[in-house]
């Protein structure tokens, strides 16, 4: 079987796990507090542009969703995403449980819209009754988004201008994010996200890491005692030097962005053969993750041969698929894939 489902369904990078057993003869202090943690947070200052951004390791993107978000939210308020968005629809109500209501605009193909934003808010304001309510208490977008798709430097400003005109901050999930940076006509580099976002992470376990997230904070602003918040969440990893190695492996001669940019570019190759063989493609987007619309015949004749994953039923007879390449992904793979459309 030829394995598109997922971007997370291999171990690691050979490198990464080079440098995993490169430090197991050591000992190293717990809870992130070692050389190991201290030297992957300085390259990655580096590769922000930002030497005096605080970087953090967690696990994985729910715990880190729930971490940041519970962190940066006053008690009395919610998150404000898409209707498509990851905490509203993938993460089991996790954003709830923590105490913070999940608030929806419309997405348009998996993207916030400013404007929507901005009228959200006035009109909340606006409600003589909005101290009975639950308060817009930040801003919550992924890059990419849930359907692949990237937001250009303009329209992530634009959405960071708004939230920040209503005393939100504006958090980044990045779970993506090497797919989303090096994807063909993303305009946006790390440093353009760490000027606009207040808080984002680079997404280690769906781009080469065994397991990990790297939050960043960029303005002087992470939340009064976070290693607390992150300890109350049952998020901090003892071993925290097993993160910092992989994170030092991945921001070693720009490892992270080379291994993903060879995700998109298999991707961009069965984009054309699904146009050229006629596939309707649900989304337009440049990025690891293509979704396309499969009638039932040609759904169960690709399943005898290829793991996709599934979206959503688009009616009686045709179902959305995605297929999914990731860092592992090799060309040999992606012809064989090709050969099956």
């Amino acid at each position: 079987m030829l394995h598109f489902e997922n971007d997370y369904s291999q171990v690691a990078h050979p490198a990464v796990l080079n440098e995993l057993s490169a430090i197991s003869t050591g000992s190293y202090p717990g809870y992130g507090s070692d050389t190991v943690c201290e030297q992957a947070k300085a390259k990655i200052r580096t590769a922000c542009g930002k030497p005096d951004a605080d970087v953090w390791f967690l696990v994985g993107g729910t715990q880190t969703n729930q971490v940041v978000i519970d962190a940066i939210t006053p008690s009395y308020a919610g998150v404000v995403t898409v209707e498509s968005g990851h905490p509203n629809v993938h993460e089991a109500g996790a954003i709830e449980y923590s105490g913070h209501k999940v608030l929806t605009l419309p997405h348009h193909n998996g993207l916030m819209d400013a404007t929507e934003l901005d009228e959200f808010c006035a009109t909340f304001y606006a409600d003589g009754n909005y101290e009975h309510m639950v308060f817009p208490g930040c801003v919550y977008v992924s890059q990419s988004s849930e359907y692949g798709t990237v937001y250009s430097k303009e329209h992530l400003r634009a959405i960071a201008d708004v939230a920040h005109k209503y005393d939100m901050p504006l958090f980044v999930d990045g779970a993506r994010l090497g797919y989303a940076l090096t994807a063909t006509g993303c305009d946006m580099t790390l440093g353009d996200l760490a000027d606009i976002a207040d808080v984002f992470y680079i997404g280690g376990t769906k781009v080469g890491a065994m397991f990990g997230e790297a939050v960043v904070f960029t303005k002087h602003n992470t939340p009064r005692h976070f290693l607390t918040t992150i300890k109350q969440h049952g998020a901090l990893l003892a071993k925290g030097f097993l993160l910092g190695a992989q994170f030092d492996a991945l921001f070693t001669d720009d490892l992270y962005f080379r291994i993903a940019r060879n995700a998109n570019e298999c991707a961009d190759r069965i984009r054309k053969a699904l146009q050229e063989k006629g596939y309707t493609l649900t989304f337009d987007a440049p990025t690891n993750q293509i979704f396309v619309t499969l009638d039932e015949p040609t759904r169960t004749r690709l399943e005898q041969h290829v793991l996709l994953g599934f979206t959503e039923k688009a009616d009686d007879a045709h179902t959305v698929m995605r297929i999914c390449t990731s860092w592992a992904t090799t060309p040999e793979q992606t012809d064989q894939l090709i050969d099956l459309l």
